[in-house]
């Protein structure tokens, strides 16, 4: 397996996220995708520059964010301290060998933690997940989304440091070991031959933010063929687990 070393500065995600952050489609399509299974007082693990956060801003949630670098945690204070609904910003690593000390007083206290795009960089994706069940509270949902299929792992995944992608039957194997699995389903069937064409046969590194643009603009028919396929495949799955 691939071992990586911590980046204070990614510079690759940072530049992924920017691209992203643009795409309000895309991420609208996505917070929806994942909203119904979120209610009450929420987490969410790894949260960047917060181009998901601004969604949850809108309902009637109230959302604690959190990244494991500084420097996403400051662009995160920066636009969203004092916003009415956030109530917390922190700095997290669900994989801290401290971890227990550090956030025992955020045991049992969320009805929903949501990772999205986050598991995938942990090497120990099983304490990931332990970690993510102490801070829900009984009968509170784990909403995690991660890169999909083994044979599309390729420069892209590489230069943000993925450790692996999955599939609907590995992702609900690891999260039934810990928590009740009540929803499975993969996402962006599209987004496959965008990563596989500039990942995989251009070898690139980076998503052009010109791409996003186009992908961006598409969603509405993405989102249809989504529908229409009834999630049987996608470039990301994502796996719903309940504490009980």
């Amino acid at each position: 397996m691939t071992e990586f070393k911590f980046k204070e500065i990614d510079t690759a995600g940072a530049d992924t996220l920017n691209a992203l952050a643009d795409a309000d489609k895309f991420n609208e399509w996505m917070y929806k995708t994942i909203a119904p299974h979120l209610a009450g007082n929420i987490l969410e693990i790894g949260s960047g520059i917060g181009n998901l956060s601004t969604f949850f801003l809108n309902s009637d949630t109230r959302i604690s964010l959190s990244d494991i670098r500084l420097n996403y945690y400051e662009i995160l204070i920066s636009k969203f301290s004092g916003r009415p609904g956030i109530k917390e910003i922190l700095i997290m690593n669900l994989v801290d060998p401290d971890f227990d000390r550090k956030f025992s007083h955020l045991f049992n206290s969320f009805d929903g933690v949501f990772a999205l795009n986050v598991i995938e960089h942990i090497e120990d994706d099983e304490l990931a997940i332990r970690n993510c069940k102490k801070l829900l509270k009984p009968g509170g949902n784990l909403v995690i989304l991660v890169p999909a299929y083994k044979w599309l792992y390729n420069k892209l995944d590489e230069c943000l440091e993925h450790y692996r992608r999955y599939t609907k039957t590995s992702l609900k194997k690891l999260m039934g070991r810990h928590l009740e699995v009540i929803h499975a389903k993969y996402f962006n069937l599209a987004g496959i031959f965008g990563w596989f064409l500039v990942g995989s046969i251009m070898k690139k590194k980076i998503i052009p933010s010109s791409n996003v643009h186009i992908y961006n603009r598409l969603i509405p028919v993405f989102n249809l063929a989504d529908k229409l396929t009834l999630n049987q495949a996608g470039l990301s799955v994502i796996v719903v687990g309940k504490k009980i």
